[in-house]
């Protein structure tokens, strides 16, 4: 059996040597910014006495919430089209399986980023027959810059801990050995404050002809978290 050369590498010591006393801390930054974007909901209902009437009134309806949620142009970031039915609805009484009326429903969702537009989109919206507005709910998009700060603010805040530590014990830090983010090493991640979670409201449409006033929408804050592990190495200590 030979002795290692002093030139081969060093098998990694798992918790440090007297020589290299080895620290382990957490990092953590929580913000609270404004949203970047808002998404609605609309639903459009129609009802008729065939499945062919219910269908154009539908498409018609459709077709006037579409047009007017395009009127608003670079404000809406996104359109989309989800689910669309047409069912019938049967009468509770007589023999037999006799359709009474069809029912048509589909539903759209769309993103804003113009908060002002917001709240006149979704009062004109609610103002039309048969339509059900959902929402606000508030958001950051996943790239936003709030999350890379949040992260940039956790890793300082490791250091900073890491640094009070060592110069606790009349030392310094000598290097860093790892860093993790809490979710790379399997273990739960932060729990979501409850004050940052997406509201919601309904809309009912309006009986009265004269245009609704806008709604006041106040955005709603979003709280970003990130955590880190990191562990250093530090100088010995003069106990």
């Amino acid at each position: 059996m030979t002795s290692p050369a002093p030139d081969d590498p060093q098998p990694a010591v798992p918790y440090g040597t007297p020589d290299a006393p080895r620290i382990a801390v957490r990092g953590e930054a929580r913000l609270e910014v404004d949203p970047e974007i808002a998404r609605i909901g609309v639903t459009v209902a129609s009802r008729g006495k065939d499945r062919r009437a219910a269908l154009d009134d539908l498409t018609r309806r459709n077709t006037t919430v579409l047009d007017l949620i395009k009127t608003y142009g670079d404000a809406v970031e996104r359109l989309e089209t989800g689910a669309f039915s047409i069912s019938p609805e049967l009468k509770d009484k007589g023999r037999g399986e006799r359709v009474h009326a069809y029912h048509g429903r589909v539903h759209i969702t769309a993103v804003l980023t113009d908060f002002t537009a917001l709240g006149e989109l979704t009062t004109r919206l609610a103002d039309l027959d048969l339509t059900r507005v959902d929402g606000p709910w508030w958001a950051l998009r996943p790239d936003s810059p709030a999350h890379r700060e949040a992260r940039q603010q956790a890793v300082r805040e490791a250091v900073q801990r890491a640094r009070e530590y060592a110069e606790a014990l009349g030392s310094t830090l000598a290097a860093l050995v790892e860093l993790a983010d809490i979710g790379a090493e399997n273990t739960p991640a932060y729990p979501q404050a409850p004050g940052s979670r997406m509201r919601s409201m309904a809309y009912g449409a309006a009986a009265e002809e004269s245009a609704a006033a806008p709604l006041d929408l106040e955005p709603e804050r979003q709280h970003v978290y990130a955590q880190v592990n990191a562990r250093f190495t530090m100088t010995p200590p003069r106990l």
